[in-house]
């Protein structure tokens, strides 16, 4: 079964698969650039979020789930801009969307992206498991 993704998320993708690799990084450290702050009831309670052990820098997130939709909060250093960028990517692409949608996200999206022969696998798993943490959040939340 193929889940289409949700329209941000596709777009997404669009724009990094029609990017040669190099192309691609670039477009990954932009999205590094845009990752939001977080709001200050995260930034001053940093015990709310919790940590992505398995990206390679400090990854922190959050999920937010009014009214069945959803909000994904994240933080990564700085001097991490690909982690960064992943985080970004998730931020603004599950940005308003559904708790089902988000659900119905494959979880190898971010194999999708390309990115695979310009980063190392281990980086991809880390934007793989900021995914899934985000739906165990979200699966969470939404059984209470």
């Amino acid at each position: 079964m193929i889940t289409e993704l949700p329209e941000t998320l596709a777009e997404i993708r669009a724009d990094f698969i029609e990017l040669d690799t190099r192309e691609r990084l670039q477009l990954l450290l932009e999205f590094a650039n845009e990752l939001p702050e977080l709001p200050s009831r995260y930034s001053e309670h940093p015990d709310l979020l919790e940590q992505v052990v398995e990206c390679q820098s400090p990854v922190f997130i959050f999920v937010e789930v009014n009214d069945g939709i959803v909000h994904l909060f994240a933080t990564a250093p700085r001097e991490a801009p690909t982690t960064r960028g992943f985080a970004s990517i998730l931020v603004q692409g599950l940005a308003g969307l559904t708790v089902q949608q988000v659900l119905d996200v494959p979880d190898d999206f971010p194999q999708d992206l390309g990115l695979s022969e310009a980063i190392s696998p281990l980086r991809v798993r880390g934007m793989t498991a900021m995914l899934g943490r985000t739906k165990r959040q979200i699966r969470e939340k939404t059984a209470a």
